[in-house]
C-alpha cells in the first residue's frame, strides 16, 4: 500500500530531522544544556552566541546535513522492493516538511527544537539546489550588512520561493510546489518574536557583548 510508503518515509524523516544536533554537541564537549544559554535555542546561532563558535557551525552544517539526507534517503526508501513505488516529488515533499517539523519538534526534548533555517537549507539544497545557493546569497549578503542573523534568515527564507519558481528547474509536482512556499513560511513564522524585536529596535546584532535572546 502507498500509504505504508508514505508513513515510513514521513517517519524516516522525522526522525532524522529530529536529531537534536546543537544540544548533543554542547552537551558532550562543554557539559551543558544550550537550552539554559542565551536564547535557549538548539540551533546554530544560539550556539555560537553562547560562547562556542566552532561548535555553532559543526551544529548548521550538521543540520543542514540532516535535512540534506531527509530528502536524499527518500530514493532508498520509496522504491523499496517490498512497498509500493509512489511519486518520486512527492515523497521528496513529504520527507522535506517531515524533516523540518522534526527539527522544530523534536520528540527527544518534549517536542522544542530550533527554527529550521540549517535544516531548512539543506532540504532544498536537494530538492533545488540553485535555489538554495541563490537563497544562501540573500542570507550572506544580508548578514554582512546589517549583522542580524534573523533578518538574513527571514530574507533567505523568503527569497527562496521566488528564486525557485524564476530560476530555471525542471517541472514541480502540486506537493513539492506546495512544500517550496510552505517550508520558508513555517521558518518565518518560527522567528515571529525576532520580527517584533526587529520593529521595535531591541533585536540582537551579532558581535554585540551583551547576549539579547536568539
Amino acid at each position: 500500500m502507498s500509504a505504508l510508503t508514505y508513513f515510513l518515509i514521513g517517519l524516516a524523516a522525522y526522525l532524522l530531522g529530529s536529531i537534536p544536533f546543537g544540544f548533543v554537541l554542547v552537551w558532550l564537549f562543554l557539559k551543558e544544556d544550550i537550552r539554559a544559554k542565551g536564547s535557549g535555542n538548539i540551533g546554530a546561532t544560539n550556539v555560537v552566541r553562547s560562547g562556542a563558535k566552532k561548535l555553532g557551525i559543526l551544529t548548521f552544517v550538521l543540520d543542514a546535513c540532516k535535512g540534506f539526507l531527509a530528502v536524499w534517503l527518500v530514493s532508498h526508501i520509496a522504491f523499496a522492493p517490498d512497498l509500493t513505488a509512489v511519486p518520486m516529488q512527492n515523497a521528496e515533499a513529504l520527507a522535506a516538511i517531515c524533516a523540518i517539523l522534526g527539527h522544530i519538534y523534536t520528540v527527544w526534548l518534549r517536542f522544542k527544537g530550533g527554527k529550521g533555517v540549517a535544516t531548512a537549507l539543506g532540504v532544498f539544497l536537494a530538492l533545488a539546489p540553485i535555489a538554495a545557493l541563490a537563497g544562501l546569497g540573500v542570507f550572506i549578503v544580508v548578514f554582512a550588512l546589517s549583522k542580524y542573523v534573523s533578518l538574513a534568515s527571514i530574507l533567505s527564507a523568503a527569497s527562496f520561493p521566488v528564486f525557485a519558481i524564476l530560476l530555471p528547474h525542471a517541472s514541480y509536482s502540486p506537493w513539492l510546489t506546495a512544500v517550496i512556499i510552505v517550508v520558508p513560511i513555517i521558518v518565518i513564522a518560527k522567528h515571529h518574536q525576532n520580527i517584533t524585536r526587529l520593529l521595535n529596535g531591541t533585536e540582537y546584532r551579532f558581535g554585540k557583548p551583551r547576549m539579547d535572546q536568539a
